[in-house]
């Protein structure tokens, strides 16, 4: 199956819809009178749907187990065409769409099974996905926003020319695949002025995010969040404890991050681990969603 360990757990929910065609309004009446001779057709299909829903991945390869969390069957008569929905929610790494689907394909075949006897002309027209969210169909709302960022790597080694920069690389890169821009990348040593300048010249409406990657550890030379912290003017501390918990369920030692996070005027301001693991854990963690700060902040604005 595809690896989706990097994936947070969301909120996902989809629809799926399935037609059933009937050859007359007898056996719509039929299925209306409860006459039909194999029972009670709507209340077969619904239960039939919901294990449909449950079994999907013992019967589709690739799909992944998940914790389906809520479902509901729903049926319409329109003119010779019965039409089910079957909307399906979860809250996990990947999406419902193929168990709404089977759900809504397993009570279709019900639906057949229980009126050839009565109808030989019955078929099933269509199945399909009717509409799903959470997930990667998320990021459409929060991507292209037209937002600059500012990328600074705080490293002695790097700074002196001892390293190369992988952490910081790798941010700059999934921002971009996201649609922000970066036009100031940077290399800093763990010095508490070059951080503070870094900071000040990178919070400004030139850039609405500034991430500074490295110096969030324990030892005595990681003081990137002691000289970021007292400089935000509005903390947002959910937003770190989002990232190590999201770390802390891949590797024990997230917990050791001291990351910090918040806003001075304008811009969002966040420190990242400097390992390239950390860094693209953080990314993991927090984008796109985060994005929708902008969102806030432009409202803010429009209230005032």
């Amino acid at each position: 199956m595809v690896n989706i360990t990097h994936k947070s757990n969301t909120l996902r929910k989809a629809i799926a819809e399935a037609s059933v065609l009937v050859s007359s309004q007898d056996t719509i009446d039929a299925i209306v009178q409860q006459k039909v001779p194999k029972g009670d057709v709507f209340s077969f299909a619904k239960v039939a749907a919901l294990f449909g829903v449950k079994k999907t991945s013992e019967l589709i390869p690739d799909c992944h187990p998940l914790p389906v969390e809520y479902t509901d069957v729903r049926f319409t008569i329109k003119d010779l065409k019965v039409l089910i929905e079957v909307e399906v929610h979860t809250v996990y790494k990947t999406g419902v769409e193929v168990e709404a689907m089977h759900g809504a394909s397993i009570a279709a075949l019900t639906l057949y099974d229980m009126l050839k006897p009565i109808d030989k002309h019955v078929s099933i027209q269509e199945i399909k996905l009717q509409s799903k969210t959470g997930g990667k169909s998320d990021k459409k709302k929060y991507a292209d926003k037209g937002l600059n960022a500012a990328v600074i790597v705080c490293s002695d080694t790097i700074a002196a020319g001892k390293g190369e920069d992988s952490a910081g690389k790798a941010v700059v890169e999934a921002l971009e695949a996201l649609g922000v821009s970066v036009p100031d990348y940077g290399v800093i040593p763990d010095e508490a002025d070059a951080i503070r300048n870094a900071v000040e010249a990178n919070t400004n409406a030139k850039n609405q995010l500034l991430i500074l990657v490295g110096g969030t550890g324990v030892s005595h030379r990681d003081i990137t969040p002691d000289i970021l912290k007292p400089m935000l003017q509005k903390e947002l501390p959910g937003i770190m404890e989002a990232a190590r918990n999201y770390g802390q369920n891949r590797m024990p030692y997230a917990m050791l991050s001291r990351s910090v996070a918040g806003l001075i005027d304008n811009t969002l301001v966040m420190s990242f681990p400097g390992s390239l693991s950390g860094a693209s854990e953080y990314m993991a963690a927090l984008f796109p969603q985060i994005l929708h700060v902008f969102d806030v902040i432009k409202g803010s604005r429009h209230t005032l």
